[in-house]
């Protein structure tokens, strides 16, 4: 849990601007989307869901 919120911090927060708790939820929601369903890990070279949905 570390790592993935250390990873959205960096990466995705401190891009963008956020004026309202909305905003920072909807950016929050979009990161979540992209770490499971569309970000590549180096080492299977799937996605997490790709590798959850193998192991099932």
């Amino acid at each position: 849990m570390e790592n993935f919120f250390g990873h959205l911090k960096e990466e995705y927060l401190r891009q963008f601007k956020q004026t309202t708790f909305k905003d920072t939820e909807q950016l929050i929601d979009e990161y979540i989307y992209f770490y499971n369903y569309e970000r590549i890990q180096l080492k299977t070279r799937q996605t997490p869901y790709e590798t959850r949905c193998l192991s099932i």
